[in-house]
């Protein structure tokens, strides 16, 4: 099966998960970006609106292998790395899987786990690989994690570390529905679609060479400096605690190829940068305890990138 090698046949991956996820075009578009670009994603969103479908749709229209694991306080680190138990007959160690040894792992509810069975995802997020016993085993490539949380119902949960959500490339939500949207979601059940009718469109080799395509997007050192000039901003603003980091600068570097690629380019341009840049900062900002509202924040954010003047390349 042939990658992906044109904006038309991205659209066929939309077209797919919109058999089961309807009205979400954008939302769909930005997941895809992070999984081109070779990043993971946080799904932070209240329950029922189709996290867990989108995350499924989206493994089949890919072609990848995929897990679930339902967050919560019992899960142990080693149902995520895996574990090694002895062998009698042979009087050595195996080595059993856990769930992470996926294409796509969906960490449903995520901080719900411990801190302990949360940092278990760290070393597969950011090295591909997992310990176990001393023992590295690297995960499948192409490797992605959806993880979700509920941002409004605290009891019980463990908030995620910065240094976990930093290594999220996006942070998105997909709302509820618009009336039509709903409507229409209800007729598709009634007449018996589901994920199963969602068609793969493009292989596991076929996405890592997408990867290596938009690896090789030019981007103009006008717009390196841009992206840069936009991460320093968030680090001096006088509303910020804690700025965008070096790994942001990477990811929005990464996202903006991915943004033009997508649109059949191979060269970025400013307007790729914006698209994504909201999705790709605001979850890694600290801000300072008077800016409590998600609103407040997010006029603060768009301030910030106003203040920054976009390069003239057209």
């Amino acid at each position: 099966m042939s990658s992906i090698n044109s904006i038309g046949n991205a659209r066929l991956i939309v077209r797919e998960v919109s058999k089961v996820i309807v009205g979400k075009d954008e939302t769909m578009i930005k997941i895809l970006l992070a999984v081109i670009a070779g990043g993971h994603i946080l799904m932070e969103d209240i329950p029922g609106v189709g996290k867990t479908t989108m995350a499924v749709a989206m493994s089949r229209a890919l072609g990848l292998a995929y897990n679930r694991v339902q967050f919560t306080p019992d899960v142990l680190p080693s149902d995520i790395t895996g574990y090694s138990i002895y062998d009698k007959n042979t009087g050595t160690m195996n080595y059993q899987k856990g769930a992470v040894l996926c294409n796509l792992f969906l960490a449903d509810e995520l901080n719900r786990a411990t801190s302990r069975t949360q940092s278990a995802l760290l070393q597969a997020m950011e090295e591909g690989e997992v310990t176990v016993d001393g023992k590295t085993y690297p995960v499948p490539q192409p490797f992605i994690v959806i993880a979700t949380q509920n941002p409004t119902g605290a009891k019980g949960t463990q908030m995620l570390p910065d240094s976990q959500m930093d290594r999220f490339m996006m942070r998105l939500s997909m709302g509820y529905p618009a009336h039509e949207d709903e409507m229409e979601m209800i007729r598709r059940k009634q007449s018996g679609v589901t994920t199963e009718t969602v068609q793969q469109v493009v292989d596991r080799e076929g996405l890592l060479q997408i990867r290596r395509e938009v690896e090789k997007v030019f981007i103009k050192e006008e717009i390196i400096d841009y992206i840069v000039s936009l991460c320093e901003k968030t680090r001096s603003d006088s509303r910020v605690l804690q700025g965008a980091s070096p790994r942001a600068s990477l990811a929005l570097t990464s996202l903006a190829k991915a943004t033009a690629w997508i649109q059949g380019r191979d060269y970025v341009l400013p307007r790729d940068v914006r698209f994504v840049f909201n999705d790709c900062i605001e979850h890694r900002l600290i801000w300072k305890q008077e800016l409590l509202g998600d609103r407040a924040k997010k006029d603060a954010l768009s301030e910030i990138f106003m203040s920054v003047k976009a390069p003239s390349i057209k």
